[in-house]
């Protein structure tokens, strides 16, 4: 079949919109429609060619949402018709990873969804009889897109497609993060930094958890709003802060007889790894857990004076929030539809397929927290 699409001939252009030749699924796959797709700071990240695994040309996009129109032989856990989020970490409830129940990381498709590839080795997408690499096993910049059965979370048919395409990633990845990985309990102190897409759900997550103190870091002072408005009780520039902003986290987040300060849990947002060895000397000495989401440049390493962590600070990293796609991203889904969590804000652009570049424009400029095209 034919299928419209934004191409990524190669790194550092913008996406070409073509159509392009969609094989049907085969054995343990599906057929999606997919009807909105969201713009992610991993998709620039790949495109601009600082991703190692960057492979040319794709068709890019993780974060979408869509209708199943057709499946494979030996697919019996959605149907067509089923509203589905596609998953760029899958989850077959099958391999050593997923029967440990300690990660969330299913390898049973890992090493060929990093060759641009479907688990059988060989790509749907062609045009004019050369082969297009799928991206993140996903490929959502295309209206139609074949995905493992593996690699879809089947979710409520009443919610918006618009909107839980941001599901895809950045809310469960921000919110899980809180949720899953840090496991952050009532009454806490947290330090949020970056307040993009990412950091905003990890603010909301916090706030579902119950955290007393919600400090959110960032350089633009725009983000101040954005923050409250998800719960954030504190903001902090640290520009005006300059070399101190460590100490200065430290001591605002001093309560009552503690006068060692740092806060229980801190989250880096960024991908800078000089924020990262903040993130964590803002933590309290003896407990505090500091979460890295934020991708680094390829190369890029991240230190601290190991004190730090004998003096029982714990770093650890999270991909997709710890979720189990298939298990918790419907959940999620229906979160949002009982109004626990917010996504429609964060949506402040919506754009058509052929206005996709522009997406990419409004994140550079920082205009935008979730730009999203509908199909």
């Amino acid at each position: 079949m034919k299928t419209k699409a934004a191409v990524a001939i190669a790194a550092g252009r913008p996406l070409e919109i073509s159509e392009v030749d969609l094989d049907g699924p085969r054995d343990g796959e599906v057929l999606v429609e997919i009807k909105a797709t969201g713009i992610c700071h991993t998709d620039e990240f790949t495109l601009s060619g600082a991703d190692p695994e960057g492979l040319f040309p794709a068709i890019l996009g993780h974060e979408g949402a869509g209708v199943v129109v057709d499946v494979g032989r030996g697919v019996t856990s959605v149907s067509k018709g089923d509203h589905v989020i596609p998953l760029y970490t899958p989850e077959c409830r099958q391999c050593p990873s997923c029967l440990s129940r300690k990660t969330n990381l299913c390898t049973a498709i890992r090493a060929t969804q990093g060759q641009g590839v479907m688990p059988d080795g060989t790509s749907r997408f062609s045009h004019d009889g050369d082969k297009i690499f799928h991206y993140m096993g996903c490929s959502t910049f295309s209206n139609f897109t074949v995905l493992p059965e593996i690699a879809v979370a089947k979710v409520d048919p009443a919610a918006p497609f618009d909107k839980i395409c941001y599901v895809g990633c950045g809310v469960t990845t921000g919110v899980g993060a809180v949720l899953n990985t840090a496991k952050v309990e009532a009454g806490a102190t947290a330090i949020v930094f970056g307040l993009g897409g990412i950091g905003l759900n990890v603010i909301q997550g916090l706030r579902l958890a119950g955290a007393d103190m919600i400090v959110g870091v960032d350089i633009n002072d725009d983000k101040k709003a954005w923050g409250e408005r998800f719960g954030m009780t504190h903001f902090v520039n640290p520009r005006e802060a300059g070399k101190d902003l460590v100490p200065h986290l430290v001591n605002m987040t001093k309560r009552g007889a503690d006068q060692i300060g740092g806060a229980d849990y801190t989250f880096d947002c960024t991908g800078n790894v000089a924020v990262m060895r903040q993130a964590l000397e803002a933590c309290h000495r003896g407990w505090g857990q500091s979460i890295i989401i934020g991708v680094a440049g390829a190369g890029q390493e991240i230190s601290t004076r190991p004190f730090q962590l004998v003096t029982g600070r714990v770093w650890k990293g999270t991909a997709f929030g710890g979720a189990r796609g298939r298990t918790d991203v419907p959940k999620i889904v229906d979160w949002y539809m009982a109004g626990k969590i917010q996504i429609d804000p964060m949506i402040t652009h919506t754009l058509k397929l052929k206005e996709i570049n522009k997406g990419f424009e409004l994140m550079h400029e920082g205009k935008s927290i979730r730009s999203v095209v509908v199909y």
